[in-house]
């Protein structure tokens, strides 16, 4: 929780602080946050507007549907006063979805050093019924890769922790280093996030993902989906893949048919037509399988 050290307000007359006062008075959620502070006129009359800054930011918070469109001053929280040893002190909270932001950063950064290095000489589970089957996929495609030829990748779906990233890593890596593939792992939320950041990498990152040899698109379905995601970063990648034959990969917790409701959750017709079009490009580019398995993560 960062600390805020009230600041001396500017120079008013009394009138001015007394009339700000009682029209913020007018105001019910004002006047209960006044009540809820226990705060005297004289102490509430002083800091009028940074409560009513709270109330702004508070209102935010309510209609907020995620960090990329938040408005408050500090991007993902909220200015919340709270009364200590009888002084008002301001300090930032985080919202839910910058919690939930820490979370996924901090589980990416334990997939990523679990990833980073992985073979497939590190591939565990070769006697489980339910991995056997993607395990010698991945044998067979590391024996036939050729990046002169066309071949299709994985759409690899199924339970969380499962070990869906790791054996896409193992192979991308044994590619790079056995038969000198390009490779790129990419969490694919955080594509989204990055592109809407910085628009002046926009153009040099889609290229490179629409070139590089192997790409795999980590955790798709994971986003929230916007036409511009789906339709101008998505699709534009796909389209170039699609027509230039080059292997693509997905993980994701949703099979392929989840996946086409979720890109078109808005229900109309039009969003349904373009979900269906970048389902076809997925299906196109990749080989559907299905890995259920304990949470290898624990």
């Amino acid at each position: 929780m960062a600390m805020i050290k009230d600041l001396n307000l500017p120079k008013s007359s009394s009138v001015d602080l007394k009339k700000n006062y009682e029209d913020a008075l007018r105001d019910k959620r004002f006047l209960n946050l006044v009540k809820k502070l226990q705060l005297s006129n004289e102490e509430a009359m002083k800091i009028t507007s940074k409560l009513q800054d709270t109330i702004i930011e508070c209102q935010n918070c309510e209609s907020c549907n995620g960090l990329y469109v938040c408005k408050n001053i500090l991007k993902g929280h909220v200015r919340i006063p709270e009364k200590r040893n009888g002084k008002v002190i301001f300090s930032y909270v985080p919202c839910k979805y910058q919690i939930n932001m820490k979370r996924i950063i901090k589980e990416k950064e334990q997939k990523a050093n679990i990833n980073l290095y992985a073979r497939m000489k590190d591939i565990d589970g070769v006697d489980d019924k339910k991995r056997i089957s993607v395990i010698k996929w991945i044998d067979r495609y590391f024996e036939k890769y050729d990046f002169l030829k066309s071949t299709k990748g994985l759409y690899l779906h199924g339970s969380f922790g499962s070990g869906k990233t790791f054996l896409i890593s193992a192979l991308f890596h044994e590619l790079e280093v056995e038969k000198h593939a390009s490779i790129c792992i990419v969490y694919y939320p955080e594509i989204l996030r990055e592109l809407k950041d910085d628009w002046e990498v926009y153009e040099s990152k889609i290229k490179y993902y629409q070139n590089v040899d192997l790409l795999c698109l980590d955790d798709i379905g994971a986003e929230r989906v916007t036409e511009w995601g789906r339709d101008e970063v998505l699709g534009t990648i796909l389209q170039y893949r699609m027509e230039h034959k080059l292997p693509t990969f997905f993980t994701s917790n949703m099979s392929v048919s989840d996946l086409e409701a979720h890109l078109s959750s808005s229900g109309t017709q039009k969003d349904h037509v373009k979900a269906r079009r970048i389902i076809e490009r997925i299906r196109q580019l990749s080989e559907e399988k299905e890995l259920i398995s304990e949470n290898r993560r624990k």
